[in-house]
């Protein structure tokens, strides 16, 4: 005979996942919403900045200038300029406060950095306004601080979506980027309600999703393409290392050597302003899809266009302008994996793909999410060339990551508890 107390256990078990999985989904769905609005009239604002300085290219002059405003406007708000995108990452672990006030800083700034010439992505803005919103939607529904984190990662979700079209890439992101080696599967409905959510409000505002056609040119699988992807995704994850170390090596030695923002600002935008003349491109500046494209859709990038990427990404961002290294990273996995497919023996245009999932999966050691984002990005053809690309960059890739407030948890190498900061 049932015992009565067992099944009124039971009933209360059940009602408690349902109870949870209905929050979740209300949440999400809110949050969702001002992400998808938020991350939409972004994109359109830094899409109208990017038109007009490329009709008036001459606007890098007052870049400079406009690393001044971004210091003046984070000073004024009594906000670290430097914080940014690790707060957000270490918030979720920490509970650390985020200030709302970080969601109309980025987004203005950003605008200024593409506006006159600063190289830089979206992303990082992504998860500053994602994870604002997120932050103030925890305090407004006065939820504690596990459950601000978690709403935290469905801000993140959302307005990543939003920018790129990818919601899946932008669910697992949130789940993984955190802390290396452990994925929260407890993000898993409230993250995909949200990017998804997120999406759909894009298309409404008629944002593009990034998408590539590039089904024709993956090879069939078999031993010698796994082996090309398998070597250029090796010097992919080179690349990844040289990426982040020149990253930090300009972040910090700038901040040595300029004590005071506003000179640092100047000092930076000034490079970048006569750099850009000196090599008489603007291919460098803002995020460069135009070279994205060539090298994806037309197989055509110079061999050194990554080269050029990095510093100008490392000195804009190192100097204290705001954006995000993933559009960058894109830059230099489809301008790198272009270039050096041929000597492999590859189609240059399935190097470009197979170089942006490695780069990215090696600066943000997300490897999932990277798999995803090829299945996005370029369909799903050659997925599991994309997967062993993902596995290979992921491993050689060692500790180093851009965001310095990510946690390796485990080893890469074996199952290990190490839990150490990305390099």
């Amino acid at each position: 005979m049932i015992n009565g107390n067992y099944i009124k256990n039971k009933a209360e078990s059940a009602g408690k996942f349902v109870s949870a999985f209905v929050k979740w989904v209300l949440i999400s769905t809110a949050v969702g919403a001002a992400g998808g609005i938020a991350g939409s009239l972004f994109h359109m604002a830094v899409n109208k900045a990017t038109e007009i300085r490329e009709s008036a290219p001459w606007l890098v002059c007052f870049l400079p200038l406009g690393g001044i405003v971004i210091v003046f406007l984070y000073k004024a708000a009594k906000t670290s300029g430097d914080a940014g995108t690790n707060l957000i990452i270490g918030s979720i672990r920490t509970h650390t406060h985020v200030p709302v006030l970080m969601a109309p800083l980025i987004f203005i700034s950003t605008c200024i950095t593409h506006l006159l010439g600063g190289s830089a992505g979206r992303e990082g803005a992504a998860l500053q306004l994602g994870g604002s919103i997120g932050a103030k939607a925890g305090e407004l529904l006065h939820l504690d601080e596990k459950d601000t984190g978690l709403v935290i990662m469905c801000g993140m979700s959302s307005v990543f979506s939003a920018l790129f079209g990818t919601p899946l890439t932008a669910c697992f992101f949130a789940m993984e980027v955190i802390s290396v080696g452990v994925i929260y599967y407890v993000g898993l409905v409230p993250c995909l309600g949200s990017a998804l959510v997120a999406y759909k409000v894009s298309l409404l505002f008629r944002v593009e999703p990034t998408r590539f056609s590039i089904s024709e040119y993956v090879p069939s699988l078999d031993f010698t393409s796994v082996a090309q992807v398998g070597a250029l995704s090796a010097l992919c994850a080179a690349v990844s290392i040289l990426f982040c170390m020149t990253m930090k090596y300009t972040h910090d030695n700038l901040n040595s050597l300029f004590s005071n923002a506003y000179i640092k600002a100047l000092a930076g935008g000034i490079f970048i302003a006569a750099l850009t003349f000196i090599l008489g491109t603007y291919d460098y500046n803002g995020a460069g899809m135009g070279v994205i494209a060539g090298a994806l859709e037309q197989g055509s990038a110079d061999w050194y266009d990554f080269i050029f990427k990095i510093i100008f990404t490392a000195v804009t961002i190192g100097a204290g302008f705001k954006g995000g290294e993933i559009v960058p990273t894109i830059f230099i996995g489809s301008s790198f994996g272009c270039a050096a497919a041929p000597l492999l023996g590859m189609e240059p245009r399935f190097g470009a793909a197979v170089g942006v999932v490695a780069l990215f999966c090696g600066v943000v050691n997300c490897p999932a999410a990277a798999i995803f984002l090829s299945l996005e990005m370029f369909g799903s053809e050659g997925l599991l060339l994309f997967a062993a690309a993902s596995g290979v960059s992921y491993m050689l890739s060692g500790y180093y990551g851009l965001y310095s407030s990510q946690k390796i948890v485990y080893s890469k190498v074996k199952p290990e508890y190490i839990n150490v900061n990305a390099k």
